[in-house]
């Protein structure tokens, strides 16, 4: 999903954070490459592009979207912390042989938590691992 600058820019200063060139090309990355990357995966990614890049910069313009609300942080199965780029309540499914991470549509709010009845929830998060169909299907060949 290619955005024009000016439409990053604009997305920013709608949320009154200044668009330095590093922010506008970290969340350049986010939209077109929604496949929950790290901090670390960014920063390789983007680094040939932008030799002054580093990696404190990457880090710190992720805690500042995900401060503005603008990226979900994730951390699924307590391994490294990933980014998500679509803010909206949904799940996540990560295939447990080949790592990728998989959103998945889910009416969060309809869940019915009656034991957590005076709790104030911040946030929400409905992670599932397992095998994926590619991988699945790898194995029945491989079983042939």
């Amino acid at each position: 999903m290619k955005r024009s600058i000016e439409e990053l820019i604009s997305y920013l200063k709608e949320r009154e954070l200044r668009p330095s060139y590093q922010r506008l090309k970290i969340l350049g990355y986010l939209l077109e490459n929604r496949n929950h990357p790290t901090a670390d995966e960014i920063y390789e990614s983007l680094h040939s592009e932008i030799p002054t890049l580093s990696k404190s910069t990457v880090y710190n313009s992720l805690n500042v979207f995900v401060q503005a609300r603008l990226v979900k942080q994730l951390t699924i199965e307590d391994s490294d912390t990933r980014y998500d780029i679509v803010t909206q309540d949904h799940g996540h499914f990560k295939c447990e042989l080949c790592g990728r991470i998989y959103n998945f549509k889910i009416n969060i709010d309809g869940s019915d938590t009656p034991d957590l009845k005076g709790f104030n929830i911040k946030d929400r998060n409905v992670n599932f691992t397992g095998t994926c169909p590619s991988c699945l299907k790898g194995k029945e060949i491989r079983g042939r």
